[in-house]
């Protein structure tokens, strides 16, 4: 990609935003495509980043707005709360975790599963090669959940 069409689709994103209420990037891509500039939800990542886009409440919910008239660039906080906004579901709070270890290239089935029973106080899982953690709502879940999977798998 030339530098030159670059700037191109970053004028059009500034424009976009400053004129319609974007509230995706499934939505600019949309907007830019009726503008003739194809892209993809990456290369907007990026842009996001170098323009200092970010999402804010508005009236009718968060939508992208262009960075003040603060020319330095974005910090950190702004670009995490603009990356939550977009892609995060949830954030819990847990107080407890505990391990499973598994028989190599295993961790992610067993976490599938873990997700999928929907057991009652596990908050997330992280499956790695042969070990999964799992992260509980606090010690005493975490306790009844540990004799619960060891029950189940007969240990």
């Amino acid at each position: 990609m030339t530098p030159e069409r670059r700037r191109t689709r970053e004028r059009a994103i500034l424009h976009i935003i400053d004129t319609q209420e974007i509230r995706s990037q499934i939505e600019l891509v949309a907007a830019l495509a009726r503008e003739g500039i194809s892209t993809t939800q990456t290369t907007l990542s990026r842009d996001f980043r170098r323009l200092g886009i970010v999402k804010r409440a508005d009236a009718g919910g968060p939508r992208y707005h262009r960075p003040g008239r603060d020319t330095s660039p974005p910090c950190p906080q702004r670009m995490l709360a603009a990356t939550l906004s977009e892609l995060a579901l949830d954030v819990g709070l847990g107080n407890a975790l505990f391990a499973i270890r598994t028989l190599s290239g295993c961790a992610n089935a067993v976490a599938i599963s873990i997700d999928e029973a929907d057991l009652d106080g596990v908050l997330a899982t992280v499956a790695g090669d042969d070990t999964i953690l799992v992260l509980c709502r606090d010690a005493k879940t975490r306790s009844r959940l540990v004799d619960e999977l060891r029950s189940l798998a007969e240990l």
